[in-house]
């Protein structure tokens, strides 16, 4: 693995209480790769900009772009695109941590495995519980319905938490949170669709991928996400998902 390029972009947007921690974990557990991380600031007003610029000072494995305004987590990902020539990229939430190698974890399983080109790790909550992400493909039933309490095992049928999944796995979406893929299928797919601002746009991810390949869930390497769920905690994270779920129905069709 030693003389394998990879890639990584986080994007922030005010994230000054988690951005420090995760590149320093980042950077800790890439050292036994040749890897290259971009951080993508989409105009944070909160330090976060501060705590990006030292880290580009002092490590040559980091490179800062600035954006004057928020385009999204989809758009700022996509920054990259133009630079990556590496053989797998990283796609990473600026809330992520890590305890493990987790990265050349998952490029060991690629580098054995040519059909597939997505890889998710085990995602764990801070205090050790797991966050039950690979999902099905979002429909009305498991992303509306399963919001009532008659429903929610709908929820749990969505996650797939019942299965207990404890081996490589083929899954039909995959989380935007943390994921590696193959540069070249990233770069062929254009990446995120920048139609999506925030939400949904790793699902209409997979279901491009899944043309072409496989998707799997990996859960004997894991990273620990904080998971701040705005999408169901106020009410602009709640417009702004119905606003995406509505662009994936229109590509996709109407699933109940």
């Amino acid at each position: 693995m030693n003389t394998m390029y990879v890639t990584g972009s986080i994007v922030t947007y005010n994230n000054i209480r988690t951005i420090e921690h995760c590149i320093d974990t980042v950077l800790q557990y890439t050292k036994d790769l040749d890897f290259k991380l971009y951080v993508i600031d989409n105009g944070s007003t909160d330090g976060t900009l501060d705590v990006l610029r030292h880290f580009e000072t002092i490590s040559d494995r980091v490179e800062l772009i600035v954006s004057s305004h928020n385009d999204g987590f989809g758009s700022g990902h996509n920054k990259v695109l133009s630079k990556l020539n590496s053989k797998y990229h990283a796609v990473i939430n600026p809330d992520i941590s890590m305890t493990e190698n987790v990265i050349a974890n998952l490029c060991e399983y690629l580098e054995a495995h040519d059909e597939v080109l997505q890889i998710t790790p085990k995602v764990l909550n801070e205090d050790g519980s797991e966050q039950h992400l690979p999902k099905y493909t979002p429909t009305i039933r498991y992303c509306f319905v399963s919001k009532f309490p008659p429903f929610r095992y709908l929820r749990r049928r969505y996650t797939r938490e019942e299965e207990g999944l404890s081996e490589a796995t083929s899954v039909e979406f995959c989380t935007g949170c943390f994921f590696v893929i193959r540069s070249e299928t990233f770069k062929a797919l254009g990446g995120f669709d920048e139609r999506y601002f925030m939400y949904c746009e790793d699902a209409d991810l997979s279901k491009r991928i899944r043309k072409q390949g496989t998707i799997i869930f990996y859960p004997k390497t894991v990273v620990t996400h904080l998971w701040q769920r705005d999408n169901t905690r106020s009410l602009r994270g709640t417009l702004r998902f119905i606003s995406s779920y509505g662009k994936f129905v229109k590509r996709w069709g109407l699933v109940w």
